[in-house]
């Protein structure tokens, strides 16, 4: 039983969280652009026993380290399911994070802090969008987080050196994630200058021996991964694993972010993200900053080295022209810890108040509006959306409800909660928003963003002893095939692929199918007897048999323009060779 208001508002939070953040779990597989690509890796680490050096179809894949996939495949191998296994590992990430910034509220202030940030993170867009997705920011979060925990757990409330070897050993954890785990350590230089300025409650403790076993603690963090990579991939004298190892080690990180190629933004983006995508804590800004300035003129480094952080990586990936949202998302917690001390005070204006009833007001008739447009709208609307996303029959009308649901729900709990309690109803209609979402629009979306209806139509269609091919396929493709499927490539160009494909096809005309992104047909494939597959991500698919195949598989001028159009600049080619592959002929 929880007896006191304390732990009763701490047991309200965590099942909150788990509510909100574990809604859906099992009722979906890994959908685009990045899920499907980490689940198969993990996928494929499980069945051949590989862990060290992931693997996409055929090639080696060094886009990112192995971390998440990692995390995946070991709780796989404990609950024994693909659909909640590759979702836990950001679940256990989001709520780790949450614990880090209520502890830290605790210590630094009160108790009632600290379940203000806990609040505030928890609901905050960017957080939970990215915690009920499988990627590696939150893992990313998590372990900078940790490191920052770790550091402030000895900048202001120490000395406290476990607490400082684990903050940096937290920051390499998150650079062998992701890359950037290294930012949590700018942490130190507001530390270091609050120091020298000779600020209350701040010390770095430089003098003792112990301060500098902290870089060793962040380097026994790298080694845990980079050693034995390096060791396996020189000891076995191929080009393609020391081409795996420059990769991921310079081009994937130095050079992306220097010579940034995709992504451009301008360097106002993150000035942008933060106001749509940090909501309802940024809302709260314009009232925030003048106490943040008071506080900091009163020398209280509890808001300065948390502010300061936040702003040092807003300016650290402000400077290339790659930019995306989730870059600046490992900031966000210390956002909220600055912000939480303030909410109390906040919460009683009238304006504040206002400025929270507006925005539920305005969410609560954009989701009626929505819905009823969807029910009482153009049905020729419903009809190409329907097909353009290749939904199953009477799906738009299941969504078109939950979100009148939604709003509804939105405006009794304006109703109900009254005119100074506004940020109950806020919180009432996100749970609520989130929670009718993952349960009624997992499993209605699932087929067609999956991919699993699909591939569920192709092995029902060639039956069980067929064999299937992919060309210019996608990661979904074969993580939802029903049988073993060949490749050939995955960075190939689409025609090499095809021509490929169908040298494999003729060697068991009988039994072996293509399955082709319709971007990637060419002239030699007769579609009077190829059949449509069916949609899946926007994109339409064609089972091909042998028959179907007039000739030899030789582009012509349009279609080679065409296809580097829709697939863009070959990465073989933009890697200067560095993408490692397993030959095509392995899969067959």
């Amino acid at each position: 039983m929880l007896k006191s208001p304390a732990s009763r508002q701490t047991g309200l939070l965590v099942v909150m969280a788990l509510l909100v953040l574990g809604a859906g779990l099992g009722l979906r597989d890994p959908w685009p652009s990045d899920e499907p690509r980490f689940a198969l890796v993990a996928k494929q680490m499980v069945d051949s026993g590989h862990w060290l050096f992931p693997q996409r179809g055929t090639e080696l894949y060094s886009d990112k380290p192995p971390m998440l996939m990692w995390w995946q495949a070991t709780l796989y191998s404990l609950v024994g399911h693909w659909r909640v296994a590759f979702l836990l590992p950001s679940l256990i990430a989001a709520l780790g994070t949450l614990w880090c910034v209520i502890d830290l509220g605790r210590r630094l202030w009160t108790r009632q802090v600290g379940l203000y940030a806990g609040w505030a993170l928890l609901f905050a867009l960017h957080f939970t969008f990215q915690a009920k997705k499988a990627q590696i920011d939150p893992l990313v979060v998590l372990f900078i987080t940790l490191a920052n925990y770790g550091l402030l757990r000895h900048l202001l409330l120490g000395p406290a050196w476990r607490w400082w070897w684990l903050g940096w050993f937290f920051a390499g954890i998150g650079v062998i994630t992701k890359g950037v785990g290294v930012l949590a350590l700018m942490m130190i230089v507001p530390a270091a200058i609050a120091s020298a300025l000779h600020w209350p409650r701040v010390r770095l403790h430089v003098g003792e021996g112990r301060f500098w076993l902290a870089p060793l603690a962040f380097l026994l963090a790298l080694s845990l991964w980079l050693v034995p990579m390096l060791l396996a991939g020189l000891a076995t004298g191929s080009e393609q694993y020391r081409a795996y190892a420059g990769d991921i080690l310079f081009r994937q990180t130095a050079q992306r972010y220097t010579q940034s190629w995709d992504h451009h933004q301008p360097w106002w983006y993150f000035l942008g993200i933060m106001p749509s995508l940090w909501i309802p804590a940024f809302l709260l800004l314009p009232w925030a900053v003048p106490a943040w300035c008071r506080r900091l003129r009163r020398r209280d480094p509890r808001y300065l080295l948390p502010l300061a952080w936040w702003l040092l990586v807003v300016l650290f990936f402000s400077i290339p022209h790659g930019k995306r949202d989730v870059y600046i998302l490992p900031a966000l917690p210390m956002f909220c810890l600055a912000l939480a001390p303030l909410l109390p005070g906040l919460l009683r204006r009238r304006d504040v108040q206002g400025v929270l009833a507006a925005f539920t007001g305005l969410l609560a008739a954009a989701l009626v509006v929505a819905g009823a447009l969807a029910l009482l709208g153009d049905p020729a609307f419903e009809v190409r959306l329907t097909q353009g996303r290749g939904l199953a029959p009477g799906a738009t009308d299941a969504l078109a409800w939950a979100a009148l649901a939604m709003g509804v729900w939105a405006a009794l709990s304006l109703w109900v909660c009254g005119r100074r309690r506004h940020h109950y109803a806020l919180v009432s209609t996100l749970a609520a928003v989130w929670v009718l979402y993952s349960l009624l629009g997992y499993p209605v979306l699932n087929d067609s963003s999956s991919a699993r209806g699909l591939m569920r139509e192709v092995g029902a269609r060639i039956g069980p002893e067929a064999e299937l091919g992919l060309v210019a396929w996608k990661e979904q493709n074969l993580l939802m095939a029903d049988r073993p499927a060949a490749t050939f490539g995955f960075e190939e160009r689409w025609h090499e692929q095809l021509h490929a494909a169908v040298r494999w096809q003729r060697l068991v005309p009988q039994r072996r199918w293509l399955l082709v992104n319709e971007d990637a047909m060419q002239a030699c494939i007769d579609r009077s007897r190829a059949e449509m597959a069916g949609i899946s991500n926007r994109r339409r698919w064609w089972l091909v048999p042998t028959p179907a195949i007039m000739g030899p598989c030789r582009p012509s001028a349009a279609e080679l323009e065409r296809e580097r159009r829709l697939q863009g600049p070959a990465l073989r080619i933009e890697r200067a060779g560095a993408a490692a592959q397993v030959p095509a002929s392995a899969a067959w």
